[in-house]
């Protein structure tokens, strides 16, 4: 038995203007990305399936996601939105967690205003049910947003976190600090984990390379070690500044050093692991 490749973090949506509002007229990201999308790519590369996250803030987006996971078994997780400050969350909950596929919850805390959202006594309520029911919660944050993240993740040391897309670093500005610090002090916290994924769109879109992604590459690994590393695509929307099998080329030359079973654990098993996926490639 080998450990399964896993894609840690991938969207699926039917477009429409009104639901994706964040979606830029013109852009190539305007149409229907579904799940047969995406195994024409996965397929090729060796890929066994992925986690798909939420792009919508509603119970629809969850039920739709599960619904797409019944019929396609490379659908590995459902990362799905509940009302974390809802007075209803444990009813949610209970609803979503009796399918095995659902495996965490994320709510889109970047478009927060408040840099302190996460810190929010309903909010921060709502988490605490998370853990009697299995659930993982994704980091969706911007850099200026990790300092109360920190102090979250201390708060709630038996919850599972990861943080999704490194935290954002502002690549194509060449800036590192705060955000290296902060990074290394929410990594500090043994609860937390991080998707090496969306760094590419946050690079310059037409001139990035491995070189220029190194530095932020080289604070994450450092951060986090590379047992609590895992690789994601952010598809489709890495599609505004890669393709595919380019990003997930680059990745695999920025762990060519490692040993054998540290990249088998980057490339699916720490995916695994920390979403309680019960998943392994028949040889």
């Amino acid at each position: 038995m080998a450990t399964a490749r896993i894609d840690s973090h991938q969207h699926f949506w039917s477009y429409s203007a009104r639901e994706y509002p964040w979606i830029k007229v013109g852009s190539p990201l305007e149409r229907d990305w579904l799940p047969g999308d995406l195994e024409a790519l996965q397929s090729p590369l060796s890929l066994e399936g992925s986690i798909a996250v939420q792009a919508r803030q509603s119970l629809e987006e969850s039920r739709w996601l599960l619904e797409l996971a019944e019929k396609d078994p490379r659908i590995l997780g459902v990362v799905g939105w509940v009302d974390l400050r809802s007075e209803d969350v444990a009813r949610q909950l209970s609803e979503f967690s009796s399918n095995r596929r659902f495996v965490g919850v994320r709510h889109v805390v970047q478009d927060e205003p408040d840099d302190r959202f996460l810190l929010g006594a309903d909010f921060v309520r709502g988490l605490k049910c998370l853990q009697p029911y299995g659930l993982r919660y994704d980091l969706l944050l911007f850099p200026r947003q990790l300092p109360a993240a920190v102090e979250l993740v201390g708060q709630l040391p038996n919850q599972l976190f990861v943080l999704d897309h490194c935290a954002k670093p502002e690549v194509s500005k060449g800036t590192l600090e705060p955000w290296a610090r902060d990074l290394a002090r929410i990594a500090s916290h043994p609860n937390v984990y991080c998707k090496v994924s969306g760094l590419v769109t946050e690079a310059n879109w037409d001139d990035w390379s491995l070189e220029s992604l190194q530095p932020y590459l080289s604070v994450v690994e450092e951060a986090f070690g590379r047992d609590r590393l895992m690789w994601g695509s952010d598809w489709p929307v890495c599609l505004l500044a890669s393709a595919y099998e380019r990003w997930l080329e680059t990745a695999r030359r920025w762990a060519a050093g490692w040993s054998a079973p540290e990249q088998d654990a980057f490339f699916g098993g720490n995916a695994a692991r920390f979403y309680g996926l019960d998943v392994e490639k028949r040889l």
